[in-house]
């Protein structure tokens, strides 16, 4: 290993919530060598080095949780983990990835660090963590470092990679009302809500509530007209043209100015307005036939052009354009004006995450310039204003100005194409007045609108779009959520889990189950293979025909891939056995506080994920299991076969609920008052020879099915039949003994 160098061990991508965090994350493992012996206040110029190329560190609070509280670490001595893991995160950031988590442990190995920071993206996550390692050996080694150019390729990979900002608008108003939510595609907007059958799809601003009729409507320009005219929704006049003399004779019949642009078009693409002579017709015409399947030649609507953005029938969110110009100044050409008045705004940029575009000098504006009698080249004189652009530069938020009938029309017109989210274009004079006094009209209803100018406007006050569209799939008391059982423990989980599915079953409900005996959906096996691991547990949770879901995860699965669900509504702990040599890959150590992984932080991971609505079911009789009570934000059961057992008197005499055993039967108790389910004899899982394990198994299921609501019946004849070939569970139970999971869906 070179002298003071820092190598990459391993990294590990965990895809779900885990020891660490709930995110997903990437855990790599970095040998730092010589370098544990030379904290950052013994290599001098690093601190210099490091505030000098990212200046923004001083944002970083760290442990003193101020601002400059890592750079306050760095100036007192920290390791070089801990500094990789800052950088990290800063480029990141830098890149327009969101803030992140970062958290940096040693092992028992000397030298040898687990470096964890947030994982938006796998490939631009590894990217920035081999681009911080050179950052920092370049500040250790007083090498030169160009910050600015080793961000391009993170930067350019973040845009192709992370989500657009009209879907991860979204997606944060989803994540604010507890929604789950599932990337379907690595590098698209494709994304799932919710998970099996609560599950809701989005595409951008596009949801599985938007109609491909809708859409196709909204692409014809001429159709769309029609359909919204025949309600009274004020349209201009024209028509859609066969060719350049089709079109020179429709503007002569409307009357000049007119409007030339493509019939299925989109972005303001081949769009030339206020057109005032045949031959402006005859050059926008040539350039609209190549943008669309057709051409439209409209009467040009006097005014300002607006996008009002509809979203379940109601205005949410308005925004204004205006004129481009610039002014001469007797010695710049055009274009270095364009440069040097207009595209210098840090609003303007490339990308998405710009609310406004770089203004070029495409063809549109170059007839605006031929208009004038000016090139790109041209000097204009000074004080002189030129125009540049007339349209689709929407920059200026006018929301709270929409007068009620002009928001009316704007519905109106989504709602007979037919669109859940819709972007109106109208053009008008004043849009806090009414349109027909006017003369103003709708010029254009689009699917799937941008929402960006209405997150990040040139011009006044950000709208919640992203909530309103959350708000729209999801009524108040819906939370996108199925029954979910999350089963860990070393020993009897895969018992316990398939038991809790045979409940769920028998309940009713389509219940998908992913264990280590394979991958379930009800009484039929898809898959014959282990299926405790991320993947298959993920399978079940895109599975729109599920509506209940049991996931079996070992310490494993947990350590080495996350859990396939952000929360769950009931987390059964079995119990916990320390000596696991088969989890000294991660370096697992019975003790070690709060900087070595060890059992209980591992397994408390199940319970951290426990929903404020939902339950942790844990073994009373398992000190390190029981003593994770504490931790879970929702309810506790406990469940023993030791009715003495002290941990579960003290939770019956605080008035809790309990499962345990008495005069050979189960017991469900709730402080004094307890109910008996059946005796332990009638249990196939059990049987004769009563074996404390088996009996502990029985009794963490049926723990997790009370927590669930189940019925009691549901519950006795479950735990009665489970592993016996059964009919449905319509003809083995009796109707009022069955009870629908749709309000357990909800919580």
């Amino acid at each position: 290993m070179k002298k003071k160098d820092i190598i990459f061990r391993d990294m590990i991508s965990l895809r779900g919530p885990s020891i660490w965090t709930y995110p997903p994350s990437i855990e790599s493992w970095i040998d730092i060598g010589e370098l544990e012996d030379y904290p950052s206040n013994k290599i001098p110029g690093l601190y210099e080095r490091l505030t000098a190329w990212l200046p923004s560190l001083v944002e970083h609070r760290c442990n003193y949780d101020e601002r400059g509280g890592f750079l306050r670490r760095l100036q007192e001595g920290t390791w070089a983990g801990h500094i990789l893991e800052h950088v990290t995160l800063e480029l990141m950031t830098l890149a327009g990835l969101p803030d992140g988590f970062g958290r940096t442990r040693e092992t028992t190995t000397r030298g040898v660090y687990k470096l964890v920071v947030s994982n938006f993206h796998e490939e631009c996550t590894r990217l920035a963590l081999q681009i911080g390692r050179e950052l920092l050996l370049a500040a250790i080694h007083d090498e030169s470092f160009d910050v600015a150019e080793a961000i391009k390729p993170l930067r350019r990979k973040v845009d192709r990679k992370y989500l657009g900002p009209s879907t991860a608008a979204i997606v944060n108003a989803a994540e604010a009302r507890k929604i789950p939510h599932i990337r379907l595609l690595d590098d698209g907007n494709l994304v799932q809500l919710g998970y099996g059958a609560a599950m809701r799809r989005i595409w951008t601003a596009e949801t599985d509530s938007t109609s491909a009729i809708a859409e196709t409507i909204s692409r014809d320009k001429d159709l769309t007209k029609e359909l919204i005219s025949s309600v009274g929704v004020p349209v201009p006049e024209g028509r859609e043209v066969d060719n350049a003399d089709d079109a020179c004779e429709a503007a002569d019949d409307i009357g000049f100015p007119v409007v030339v642009k493509p019939t299925d078009g989109n972005h303001g693409r081949g769009v030339f307005i206020d057109l005032k002579s045949a031959d402006d017709v005859r050059k926008a015409y040539a350039i609209a036939v190549e943008e669309g399947s057709g051409v439209l030649v409209e009467r040009s609507i006097q005014g300002i052009e607006h996008r009002l953005l509809v979203i379940g029938g109601k205005l949410v969110a308005a925004n204004r354009s205006d004129l481009i110009t610039v002014t001469g100044d007797g010695k710049s050409t055009v274009q270095e004006l364009i440069d040097s008045q207009i595209n210098i705004d840090p609003r303007r940029g490339t990308t998405e995450l710009h609310p406004l575009s770089i203004i070029r000098i495409d063809t549109a504006a170059q007839m605006e310039l031929d208009r004038q009698k000016l090139t790109a080249d041209s000097v204009p004189e000074t004080d002189r204003e030129v125009l540049i652009q007339r349209n689709a530069n929407h920059a200026f938020d006018c929301t709270d100005e929409v007068h009620p009938d002009t928001a009316a029309i704007a519905s109106l017109a989504a709602r007979v194409v037919g669109l859940d989210i819709a972007g109106i274009d109208l053009v008008c004079q004043d849009i806090s007045k009414p349109l027909a006094a006017q003369g103003g009209a709708i010029v254009e209803v689009n699917a799937g609108p941008s929402l960006l100018m209405h997150i990040k406007p040139g011009v006044g006050k950000p709208r919640p779009v992203g909530q309103a569209i959350v708000d729209n799939l999801f009524s108040a008391n819906q939370t996108g959520r199925i029954p979910l059982v999350g089963v860990t423990g070393t020993h009897g989980k895969t018992a316990v889990a398939k038991l809790v599915a045979h409940l769920l079953y028998l309940s009713g409900s389509k219940t998908g189950l992913a264990c280590s005996d394979g991958l379930f959906l009800d009484r039929r096996q898809v898959q014959k293979t282990d299926a405790e691991n991320w993947a298959a547990g993920h399978r079940l949770l895109l599975n729109r025909a599920v509506e209940a879901a049991v996931i079996e995860n070992g310490a494993k699965v947990i350590l080495g891939e996350g859990l396939a669900y952000d929360r769950c509504s009931v987390g059964i702990i079995t119990n916990i056995v320390p000596a696991d040599e088969e989890l000294s890959r991660w370096d697992v150590q019975p003790t070690g506080g709060e900087y070595y992984t060890t059992h209980r932080s591992t397994y408390r991971t199940q319970v951290d994920v426990v929903l404020p609505s939902g339950y942790a079911v844990l073994n009373a009789s398992d000190p390190m299991v029981a003593d994770m009570a504490e931790l879970c934000d929702g309810e506790v059961i406990f469940f023993t076969g030791d009715p003495s057992c002290l941990k579960l008197a003290e939770h019956f005499a605080a008035g809790k609920r309990g499962v345990t055993v008495a005069d050979g039967r189960i017991i469900l108790r709730t402080g004094n008052d307890e109910t008996r389910i059946c005796r332990l004899g009638d249990v196939p899982l059990i049987g004769k020879g009563k074996n404390p394990d088996d009996i502990a198994n029985v009794l963490a299921a049926v723990a997790a099915g009370w927590a669930l609501g189940l019925t009691l019946e549901v519950i006795a004849t479950g735990v009665k039949t489970i592993g016996l070939d059964l009919p449905d569970p319509e003809i083995l139970l009796p109707i009022q003994a069955k009870k629908p999971l749709r309000a357990v869906l909800q919580k």
